[in-house]
């Protein structure tokens, strides 16, 4: 069978997400900076806010990585592994939506984007490992 089962969708997904994870990384960073200056932020908290961005930062490398390598070679290990940490990105883009120390509405716009393009992308990554083995 020669036909190609690689979704092009999910390719220009993941380029867009690598595109968007960069500004929605600065953005959060430069608002974490300025709600630390701005509102009295209790010293304690800003340590694991910080930890959050920079785990989910380290997440996205190997998310994204094995998300394009799976798809483009087909192969349904990378691409269930990139699911896998799609997981784990979830969970840290709702603490930040929901449980960092002081939530803005451009955190709330910022995570509900992510959290949909990581639900899209999802989606597609299941979709493909379908097509892969079958």
């Amino acid at each position: 069978n020669g036909s190609q089962l690689s979704s092009l969708p999910l390719h220009i997904l993941l380029y867009v997400n690598g595109i968007y994870y960069i500004f929605y990384f600065l953005a959060t960073l430069a608002m974490i900076i300025y709600k630390s200056q701005v509102f009295s932020y209790p010293d304690d908290f800003l340590a694991p806010d910080l930890a959050v961005l920079f785990l989910m930062a380290i997440l996205e490398v190997p998310r994204l990585y094995l998300g394009f390598k799976g798809n483009l070679t087909e192969a349904e290990a990378p691409l269930g592994l990139s699911l896998g940490l799609t997981v784990g990105s979830v969970v840290l883009c709702v603490y930040l939506l929901l449980w960092q120390t002081y939530v803005l509405w451009a955190d709330v716009l910022l995570n509900a984007l992510l959290l949909s393009a990581y639900g899209l992308e999802s989606g597609l990554k299941v979709t493909a490992i379908a097509a892969f083995v079958s």
